[in-house]
């Protein structure tokens, strides 16, 4: 047996009692990224209303305003990568840490509308590098045998990060007595509400400070000492540790770094079908209207007559229900397997939406929707997110981790991933023109991409459970 190999089966069964709790402490840390990408992604949600109103500003400008931060976020997911090959996991980190605190201030004490745009650009960058440096940082350091279980810190760790951005918003209008412009500490409401974000921000750059550089990393900088000193401090003093650091040396040696033209097919004219599947995936998840139930739904209730805070409420209940969805997904996604629970969540986000669709088609009663279209659409839109995070939520994920094959997986990533920014960013502008046109309609065209998303993925999607990733063609 070669030293690799043997140190490929001493890693797997690493992970000693005595060591794990540290590492979920590390694994832990790494994920405050994820909590602020949930934040700061959701937290907007709570001032929609109030930066219409203060700077007298149409629905489309609105959406512009709201939506320009994924533009941030393309950036920053793109270039981080890079960024922390050349100065390190844990540089990157801080560097987001201070970019979202940056965003927060800015965000909470804007001089006009185009510097707010400004800062929130700034947040969407640092949201880009979080999404990016947080799994590949924690990959890097789980010991094998619980790398999946660690892996799932950053998914759960954004959902919370969105339920806790929707508790803050609800308990300080209620601190407002309800107004979104109503004073707190000087300021009105809503700016409170973007401010508070400094709190995790500056708490995820001091926990940058407290957990180790990645092994990867300070081998590729020829730290060797400090490489082996990090490995046993997650890894235990059983393991060979020489043989580890030979491992990971070997493994970066015969990378292959993949680049946008090896997806290219067909003679150089359009990507390989397998690219486009995972297009398709990243367009479909953003495509059903999920992130409406996240920046928009305060104003959404609103509009049908819902009492502000109540509205506010709703909000973080339904961010509760994205949670346990969530958690739904991490337990059943190796059992059931990928695809099923992808068909499952995709007939019942056709449900929930279709029954939005029809409520919304009422016309108001004295400002309000009649009593059974209302509750029916209240309980559609947490059908409609449970159904999401049970599924497509998680699920598209672990498909764009596994399905490319070795030689173009990390480009391939990459542009999937720039789909759903797109596709993100195409949802979240369009949705307050669209519902001022017709809010009902609105919501049919989200149920038309929920049940196309059936036929594409019975037709086009592979199954990844139990494959190896060696195995992907």
């Amino acid at each position: 047996m070669t030293s690799t190999a043997q140190a490929s089966q001493s890693g797997a069964g690493s992970a000693h009692p005595e060591h794990l709790g540290h590492v979920i402490f590390i694994a832990a840390a790494a994920a405050m990224g994820g909590f602020l990408f949930g934040y700061d992604s959701s937290v907007i949600n709570g001032a929609v209303e109030a930066i219409r109103d203060r700077y007298d500003v149409g629905s489309t400008l609105l959406a512009q305003v709201i939506a320009i931060a994924l533009i941030g976020c393309a950036v920053g997911a793109a270039t981080a990568g890079r960024i922390a090959d050349r100065i390190g996991r844990i540089r990157c980190m801080q560097i987001s840490a201070v970019l979202f605190t940056v965003s927060a201030v800015g965000s909470a004490l804007p001089f006009a509308l185009w510097d707010f745009a400004f800062w929130r650009i700034i947040g969407g960058f640092a949201i880009g590098m979080a999404s990016v440096i947080g799994p590949a940082y924690i990959a890097e350091v789980s010991p094998p045998a619980y790398r999946g279980r660690l892996g799932s810190f950053q998914q759960a760790a954004i959902v919370i990060g969105i339920a806790i951005s929707q508790l803050v918003n609800w308990g300080l209008l209620n601190a407002a007595d309800g107004d979104q412009r109503g004073k707190l500490m000087g300021l009105e409401a809503w700016q409170v509400m973007l401010g508070v974000m400094v709190i995790p921000a500056v708490l995820y750059g001091l926990l940058s400070f407290a957990i180790p550089e990645s092994p990867r990393f300070l081998i590729s900088a020829g730290k060797l000492t400090r490489a082996h000193d990090v490995l046993r401090e997650v890894e235990g003093d059983e393991v060979d540790l020489d043989a580890r650091v030979a491992e990971i040396e070997h493994a970066m040696r015969s990378e292959h770094k993949s680049t946008f033209k090896d997806l290219l097919g067909g003679g150089g004219f359009y990507f390989k079908p397998i690219v486009w599947v995972g297009i398709g995936l990243s367009a479909f998840q953003q495509l059903v209207g999920i992130n409406v139930a996240f920046y928009y739904s305060s104003t959404l209730w609103q509009s049908v007559g819902v009492d502000p805070t109540q509205s506010f409420f709703y909000s973080f209940t339904t961010s509760i229900i994205n949670i346990i969805g969530t958690v739904i997904a991490m337990i059943f996604v190796d059992r059931v397997g990928r695809k099923p629970l992808a068909l499952i969540g995709s007939v019942g986000m056709v449900v929930g939406l279709a029954l939005e669709a029809w409520a919304f088609s009422y016309h108001l009663v004295d400002g309000k929707l009649p009593a059974a279209q209302g509750w029916t659409a209240l309980i559609a839109a947490h059908v409609f997110v449970l159904f999401f995070a049970l599924s497509w939520g998680v699920v598209v994920w672990v498909f764009l981790g596994e399905m490319f094959p070795n030689k173009i997986r990390a480009a391939a990533l990459g542009v999937a991933a720039s789909a759903q920014w797109i596709a993100n960013w195409a949802i979240t502008a369009s949705f307050p023109s669209l519902a001022d046109w017709n809010l009902s309609a609105t919501y049919v065209i989200y149920t038309v991409f929920a049940a196309l998303s059936i036929p594409f993925v019975l037709k086009f999607v592979k199954e990844t459970k139990g494959k190896k990733l060696e195995d992907m063609g």
